[in-house]
């Protein structure tokens, strides 16, 4: 008796299915690739349930004919490939002609497609891959393939895949890969009606892209890189060491448009950042390097990640090259002296060396080098006695609630009002007011910055009032401020319900019959604040009744005292004294809690790009 038996297509194309389509991200990556190879000017993802549920993927490419829709479901059906030697110059995306058989084995699929010109358009449905229903349907321009219920017929598949919000963060980034590798194409990708990703072509301008796929902070970083040899092209955006990221998330290496996940280019990469980074900091590189295809094995992964090159150290040159040329000149300074001519090593100007000076003393404190650099500041946050004023780059203690090391040189650049860098603030050198309300300072090496006080007192005063949460000292003692209010009969109640859970805010209030309430004490910072519209914010703010009063269900009302807390302090502009002693609270506030506004740096602009635009 035969122990050896053919295997059927349908449990052929599942055992493919597990090799290609690990994931709705594999999905989305494989049908997305088919339509750039179909020239696609446009493409279009919309997902549900993570991916999971529904992914419909849309083109303008060229479309398919009856035939073409027909035969693309079978197995190892391709357009790309004629001959053998045509596997090695592969120049497509696609070129074994399993992903879309294997993606309708496991899936319930269907396809829409027509070609140019075409009177009548073919739509094609099946599940898990069996019995395709063909007929005809509208004309339509490119191609529309909808995947629904990935993997209901392989439960044990699909108990597999994480939660969908995972899910759905793989599948955006499959969209964002593409996306930077086709800067001439329009992507736009939502999930269940919100949007994910929308980027309109922009081959002139490919920093268009790495902005919409990394944020807008990164443009003014980014500087291009080139570098072309004998057989190797590198081309792309890296951004100065000013722009970084805690992990890899900013390295994307793409080999003839395919994104690629190679040890040797990323090790190529983070060495050429190494002496400008500090530790644990990434750059941010986004690099194309074309070779000839027969130079490049992309046959050696299941989902095409990992390619061979013929010639792994000559590449691997080239990219080192390019960057370390980028880096060298330092580009983000501005134009100067050629660094390869006469007098190009000196410092181009005071402001230069003032920021070069900060750079180093600040990664100096991150590195492992043994002992943290001395301060000046004692435990309180204050001048030691006899002690110069604030250093550059010197941290002061870490801010209340911090954990950890204070941010690090690159971290902090792009989100000032996120993590400012130690010693930040007190470096600053009060020049004036501009509107009657914005402050603006003299920051190292000349930079201009613009200060709004409401905001800066709010972050000191809800760094105050999440202290004092934190301490639980119990109720304050009555002060001399109190007043009564009558409000309508939802808020007097909520008031009067919420008592406790003003009181470990430090706000005491009474009934005092009917719908009034008798307002008896406030926090420090709040006597003389508007009373009604505090208590009415603190209204709408309190916990629903029986919640667990800690700082994570009080932070909203927390937020509301230090607005309007904010609100009162600033009512008349800041006396220089009083400026200089809130620039010292911020250097000691914490800036990780969320405020209502969070915005305290409003602009922040280096003397050269003000240099820039007087030319």
């Amino acid at each position: 008796m035969a122990r050896i038996a053919r295997l059927s297509d349908v449990l052929i194309n599942k055992i493919a299915a597990g090799e290609v389509v690990e994931r709705p991200a594999s999905v989305v990556k494989e049908l997305v690739e088919n339509s750039l190879d179909a020239g696609s000017s446009t493409i279009r993802v919309d997902l549900a349930g993570g991916g999971v549920d529904r992914i419909i993927v849309s083109d303008d490419g060229h479309g398919m004919g009856r035939h073409d829709a027909t035969l693309c479901l079978e197995r190892h059906a391709t357009s790309k490939l004629r001959e053998l030697d045509d596997l090695f110059h592969i120049d497509s995306m696609g070129f074994r002609g399993e992903a879309v058989p294997a993606i309708a084995s496991v899936s319930r699929f269907s396809l829409h497609t027509a070609e140019v010109g075409a009177d009548v358009g073919t739509r094609v449905s099946l599940e898990g891959g069996v019995d395709p229903l063909i007929e005809d349907a509208p004309p339509r321009t490119g191609t529309v393939i909808t995947v629904e219920d990935l993997f209901f017929n392989v439960p044990a598949r699909r108990k597999f895949l994480r939660r969908g919000d995972t899910e759905l963060k793989h599948a955006e980034e499959a969209v964002v890969r593409l996306a930077l590798a086709n800067p001439e194409v329009g992507f736009f990708a939502t999930h269940e009606g919100n949007e994910l990703f929308s980027s309109a072509a922009c081959p002139e301008d490919p920093r268009e892209r790495i902005a919409a796929a990394l944020g807008p902070a990164a443009h003014p970083h980014l500087f291009p890189v080139e570098e072309r040899r004998l057989g190797v092209s590198v081309t792309g955006y890296a951004a100065s060491p000013e722009f970084t990221f805690p992990n890899a998330r900013g390295l994307y290496t793409f080999v003839n448009r395919r994104y690629v996940r190679d040890r040797g280019l990323i090790g190529t990469i983070q060495r050429a950042y190494q002496d400008f980074l500090a530790a644990g900091r990434q750059p941010v590189v986004v690099l194309h390097i074309d070779v000839d295809p027969i130079a490049v094995d992309v046959n050696v992964h299941p989902q095409k990640l990992e390619v061979r090159f013929s010639d792994a150290r000559g590449v691997q040159e080239a990219i080192s090259a390019a960057l370390n040329r980028m880096l060298r000149a330092a580009p983000w300074l501005g134009a100067g002296a050629d660094p390869n001519g006469p007098g190009g090593n000196q410092p181009r100007d005071a402001a230069h060396y003032a920021h070069a000076v900060e750079r180093f003393l600040t990664r100096a404190q991150e590195a492992s080098w043994g002992a943290p650099l001395p301060t000046t500041m004692d435990s309180a946050g204050s001048p030691l006695s006899g002690a110069p004023g604030p250093m550059v780059g010197i941290p002061s203690p870490l801010p209340f609630g911090a954990v950890g090391r204070p941010p690090a040189f690159g971290e902090a650049q792009p989100q000032l009002n996120e993590a400012p860098p130690p010693g930040y603030f007190a470096a600053l050198r009060p020049m004036g007011l501009l509107g009657g309300r914005f402050h603006l300072c003299e920051g190292p090496g000349g930079t201009l910055v613009v200060l709004d006080p409401h905001a800066a007192l709010e972050r000191t005063r809800l760094t105050s009032y999440l202290r004092a949460l934190d301490d639980a000292k119990g109720p304050p003692a009555p002060s001399l401020f109190g007043t009564t209010l009558e409000f309508p009969v939802q808020v007097a109640k909520a008031l009067v319900e919420g008592r406790e859970a003003l009181a470990r805010l430090g706000v005491d209030v009474e009934p005092f019959g009917g719908t009034t309430v008798a307002l008896k004490t406030v926090p420090p910072g709040l006597e003389g604040a508007d009373a009604r519209s505090l208590l009415e914010a603190l209204a709408r703010a309190l916990p629903p009744k029986g919640a667990a009063l800690d700082s994570v269900t009080l932070a909203e009302g927390v937020r509301v005292m230090a607005c309007h807390a904010a609100r009162k302090a600033g009512a008349v502009p800041l006396t220089d004294a009083q400026l200089r002693a809130l620039l010292g609270e911020l250097d000691r506030a914490d800036f990780h809690p969320p405020c209502i506004h969070g915005t305290v740096v409003v602009l922040e602009m280096p003397l050269l790009e003000l240099e820039r635009r007087a030319r």
